[in-house]
């Protein structure tokens, strides 16, 4: 594993969708002199960069080739169907694939849902991206179906959209080269799961803290190597006399009686 000092800067991609601003915060709050600067990439694109040397970590669509790249997955998006407002399905909380069925579904050549059959009636033409497949559904050409993630980044006030309770989901994940586990790259999985500046697991944790120590009958936490005070009315084990309650020094034996004159 390579140190911090290969790697001056760190670089992170994300796909469309994601929304990378709170772990960025956070790494410029604790590493404020390791320069990061996230760039939105294609879906399509983001492995390739990574595996290209062109990024350290990135915010990817699974699935990804999980023999080259390592990826924690995050979490799983809602899928919904994007449509103008006066549209039928607007009636219900939520639809099915098959309730589709009648409708011109988009497809867009940049789609990230992994169809096994496409819903709908097909579109003469694929149009080329999400952005240009809601600029038909506004249109009134066709309806589009999308992680919720991508309705709400090309959101318009006269569309808008509904769960597609059966349609495929997409899952977000965190993924790396898995021969570029950088020093970098660790403190980037340790923001992203949550750990704090001082947990064991992350590597900048604290390795001079004084290792904890047993806790006496008060409560209070001793070192490994704190000294024993001795317990008030005990000896100290230092050979000391002992003293009696007026003050005097206490015989070890009993005294000699006194003999008459």
């Amino acid at each position: 594993m390579t140190g911090s000092e290969d790697s001056p800067s760190f670089r992170l991609v994300y796909v469309p969708g994601v929304m990378p601003d709170k772990w960025v915060r956070i790494w410029r709050e604790r590493l404020p002199d390791v320069p990061l600067s996230p760039v939105q990439v294609p879906a399509a694109d983001a492995c390739g960069i990574l595996l290209d040397g062109g990024a350290d970590a990135g915010f990817v669509r699974l699935p990804v080739d999980r023999t080259v790249l390592s990826a924690i997955p995050l979490y799983t998006e809602t899928t919904v169907v994007v449509v103008p407002k006066d549209h039928l399905v607007t009636a219900a909380d939520e639809v099915s694939v098959a309730d589709l069925v009648d409708d011109i579904v988009l497809h867009p050549l940049d789609d990230v849902l992994q169809w096994e059959r496409l819903p709908g009636r097909p579109a003469l033409e694929r149009p080329a991206t999400t952005a240009d497949a809601v600029e038909l559904v506004a249109a009134g050409i066709g309806v589009l179906v999308v992680p919720l993630s991508l309705a709400r980044l090309h959101h318009r006030k006269d569309l808008t959209h509904r769960p597609v309770t059966d349609a495929p989901a997409s899952q977000v994940a965190l993924s790396w080269p898995e021969e570029a586990t950088t020093d970098l790259v660790e403190d980037f999985i340790g923001i992203v799961r949550g750990r704090t500046v001082n947990s064991t697991r992350g590597r900048r944790a604290t390795e001079a803290e004084p290792k904890a120590g047993r806790t006496d009958p008060a409560g209070a936490r001793r070192g490994p190597n704190a000294a024993a005070k001795p317990t008030a009315g005990k000896s100290s084990g230092r050979g000391g006399p002992r003293r009696s309650s007026s003050g005097g020094p206490k015989s070890g034996g009993r005294s000699r009686p006194r003999r008459r004159s």
